[in-house]
């Protein structure tokens, strides 16, 4: 079957064969036409088989065949749910309808609204929109959707279970009871089926491969590896150079993040996309990795889902997912449009029970590789630290003292000039020591002559032992304070001079406690 079988109408078969495409998939040959003839349609085939353009195609010609009186109202909508799904979809939707008199308009969160606000005042045909950034903009009444004549929510299963749910039964409640519905998902689960029927009226359910079934093109593979292993066992990965556009899932957008920080510690090229980035970020990251200069994109579930990406070669289940259907989604990056890919997957002690859900889901036993032996990986040279050499990290490591280990920990030797410096003779040198309770002269009572002359330091030693040379301080009292019996100096304890007898202070069990003011100087 061919393109023109479908009854497509010429201006949008000419932008589809200035693709390259004559053939369509079979999501395709059997979507189309039962679109046109104004059906519901509940679609579910495995990634990769041109879900986009089975309801782009038809969509555009439904809407193209009659136009409103009045204006541009929106007559078409496309809830997606990331940001890099919805740009595609409307990339695809420019392409296809280029040669048709037909407004788009894409919306979604992490920028201004102010531009898309401002499109919308022009008038769309078709908009394609994120959950939270529609929710936000029917809140400000800057759009309606009382004039939808076609809704289509794409990734079903994952709008429906991964907390849209809310938002979609919001959406269907402003749009009219009389409209087209179409769902589209690479996985149906069940009790994600059951849900989905309720949203149809009568659809034409189309199921090209059984539900969940993974590319026959795609070898898939698995390591039983530690998860302090991981980083090592990619990288030996990595320095194959026949693996040259890796996309790496991870679970968490930290470990994303950690993942990215370490490859490029290695000198390998990589980006980080998951929800936490700006759009901008996001859209950068995905563009070098389309264009080749990124050579590995680390994302997470959410953040890649609909990516669509020519010539994939390896997908990397840097952490095995809970659910099995997303192993589905993530090895269904590679092997697309006809190409072949190879998956790797890393499984931990902790992830046996994921493994076997996934082998059971799929209906066929993943191989298990190997690993390695240590002296087999090969991983890339470390990059040197900037303005530093080997030479300097050497003497630094050796001439270090005083340092602190990785846990903050002070390690090695302490500094020459620190405490407790080791002398020539083998003695320990106590001439920079901090001077303890029974040497310093501030932690002690004084005891000065009547007549003022120079303090004398209380002795605690036994009689008969050598006196210890502690320097001795200077009473630096005022003289009308030295001798009159008003201070520590002489033998006294400081007593307060507006004769009320000795302050007390209270303490929590409210009973007073003695305390003496000290009026010598301690030398600070």
């Amino acid at each position: 079957m061919l393109f023109r079988d479908l009854n497509l109408i010429p201006s949008i078969l000419s932008a589809v064969e200035a693709e390259g495409y004559t053939k369509p998939t079979p999501v395709q040959a059997a979507c189309i036409p039962s679109i046109l003839e104004g059906r519901d349609v509940l679609g579910c085939a495995q990634t990769g088989t041109g879900k986009t353009a089975a309801f782009a195609l038809p969509m555009l010609q439904n809407l193209s065949a009659q136009r409103p009186a009045n204006g541009r109202p929106i007559r078409a909508l496309v809830l997606t749910p990331t940001r890099e799904l919805a740009l595609q979809i409307a990339e695809s939707f420019a392409v296809y309808g280029k040669n048709l008199d037909l407004r788009m308009a894409v919306i979604f969160g992490g920028v201004g609204d102010g531009p898309q606000k401002a499109k919308l005042r022009a008038g769309v045909d078709i908009l394609i929109a994120t959950p939270g950034r529609l929710m936000d903009l029917l809140g400000q009444r800057s759009l309606t959707l009382g004039n939808i004549e076609i809704f289509t929510l794409d990734e079903a299963d994952r709008m429906l279970d991964m907390g849209f749910i809310n938002d979609v039964r919001k959406v269907c409640q402003l749009l009219p009871a009389k409209r087209q519905t179409l769902l589209f998902s690479a996985t149906m689960p069940s009790e994600i089926s059951k849900l989905a029927h309720g949203l149809l009226r009568n659809p034409v359910k189309v199921e090209v491969t059984p539900v969940a079934t993974t590319a026959e093109k795609i070898e898939q593979s698995v390591y039983m590896v530690t998860k302090d292993n991981k980083s090592a066992l990619l990288r030996h990965i990595l320095a194959d150079e026949t693996v040259s556009r890796v996309l790496v899932f991870t679970r968490t957008k930290h470990g994303a993040d950690r993942l990215k920080k370490n490859l490029e510690q290695f000198g390998i090229p990589s980006e980080a996309i998951h929800g936490n980035k700006s759009q901008n970020a996001r859209v950068r990251s995905l563009s070098n990795f389309k264009e080749g200069s990124t050579r590995v994109l680390v994302a997470t579930d959410l953040a890649a889902r609909g990516l669509d990406v020519d010539e994939i070669t390896h997908v990397v289940n840097y952490d095995l997912p809970h659910e099995p259907e997303t192993y589905v989604h993530r090895i269904g990056r590679t092997a697309r449009a006809g190409h072949s890919g190879i998956s790797f997957s890393f499984c931990g002690p902790d992830d046996r029970g994921n493994l076997v859900g996934i082998e059971r889901l799929i209906r066929q036993r993943i191989r298990v590789t190997p690993i390695p032996h240590d002296s087999e990986l090969k991983t890339p040279v470390p990059q040197e630290i900037v303005g530093r050499s080997a030479s300097d990290d050497l003497a630094g490591s050796e001439n270090r003292s005083g340092g602190r280990n990785p846990r903050g920990q002070r390690s090695g030797s302490r500094s020459s000039e620190g405490q407790g410096r080791q002398r020539t003779d083998g003695r320990r040198d106590s001439g920079h020591r901090r001077p303890s309770a029974g040497h310093n002269p501030a932690g002690r009572a004084y005891q000065g002559d009547s007549n003022g002359s120079q303090p004398a330091r209380v002795s605690h030693e036994p009689a008969g032992s050598q006196p210890s040379h502690a320097p001795r301080r200077e009473d630096t009292r005022p003289a009308h304070m030295r001798g009159n019996g008003n201070g520590p100096g002489d033998g006294q304890s400081a007593q307060p001079t507006h004769g009320r007898g000795p302050t007390k202070r209270r303490n929590s069990q409210g009973q007073g406690k003695e305390y003496t003011r000290e009026y010598y100087s301690n030398g600070r």
